[in-house]
């Protein structure tokens, strides 16, 4: 029988390949693997369904074997190589003049390739840098740019919720995620509030949106007349989750009512939502 199990790499990314039962592997044990024309190995974090090739869109590595003395001592010193690599990297990086910024490095197990990560704002031509340290290093050199959800991914951390950032723990790619998202969910928004350790907005806004769009639906918006079992006021505040708004009547009172004790009419009126308009601009920087 074979299962799928999820590895992480000691650059910090995440791959999936697939073992036959017999090896016996658990969470926390290191893993050797083969795929395409190298062995490379990682630590397993998730033992997975069983394996079928028809459900992976690529061809995934397959486990070989428990990684033993011998390639725990092989990763040990590809992990010394790989210091002395980024630092020679980092030296023709700055002799190119290049804009880029070097994350890290992963040696495969067998030495064949170098992946090194980099950011960088835009496309970088890194074609001389890769000709340069193959001829320096003497192996197959790979350069990866990502994006700074994916570094956040690499590094960890906690995040105001006090949970591991979702990138590290368990996300495997990136919704794309906009600030009409926010809004939708009546959030502050202050770039601050929905903006995440990375820059860029909070990945946890895509995962209820669907189910406040459908609240949505049976509330007045902001700003929106209304008539009360107290008379006609307009909407200042509301939550979707307990179904229920502020009223302001003409005399500045307010009241505050459940959506099912009040009428409202203008379901198709767009109004405007002031903090949204004013902080347009440098919420969009938050996007993708």
């Amino acid at each position: 029988m074979k299962y799928v199990y999820t590895l992480k790499l000691d650059n910090g990314v995440k791959t999936d390949i697939f073992a036959d039962s017999s090896l016996e592997l658990k969470v926390n044990d290191t893993c050797v693997f083969r795929k395409n024309f190298y062995q490379d190995s990682g630590v397993i974090t998730r033992v997975g369904m069983e394996y079928d090739k028809s459900k992976f869109s690529e061809e995934i590595g397959e486990g070989i074997r428990k990684a033993n003395m011998h390639d725990k001592s092989c990763i040990s010193e590809n992990q010394m190589r790989n210091k002395s690599a980024i630092r020679t990297a980092q030296k023709f990086v700055d002799d190119l003049k290049l804009e880029m910024k070097l994350l890290n490095g992963h040696y495969t197990l067998d030495g064949k390739q170098l992946t090194i990560q980099f950011t960088a704002d835009g496309r970088v031509d890194f074609r001389e840098l890769v000709k340069e340290l193959s001829k320096a290093l003497g192996t197959r050199i790979e350069l990866r740019q990502i994006g700074v959800r994916d570094e956040s991914a690499i590094y960890g951390g906690i995040f105001i919720c006090g949970q591991e950032l979702c990138c590290s723990k368990f996300l495997k790619s990136f919704d794309s995620i906009n600030v009409k998202m926010a809004k939708e969910q009546d959030l502050s928004l202050t770039p601050s509030n929905i903006s995440g350790v990375c820059g860029r907005l909070k990945c946890c806004l895509k995962y209820e949106h669907d189910g406040y769009i459908e609240m949505e639906k049976t509330m007045p918006r902001r700003g929106e007349l209304c008539t009360t079992p107290d008379g006609k006021g307009k909407v200042t505040d509301r939550n979707l989750l307990t179904q229920s708004v502020t009223i302001q009547f003409e005399g500045g009172n307010t009241k505050r009512y459940q959506v099912s004790e009040i009428k409202f009419n203008n379901r198709n009126k767009k109004l405007k939502n002031p903090e949204f308009e004013e902080n347009l601009e440098e919420l969009k920087k938050l996007e993708d």
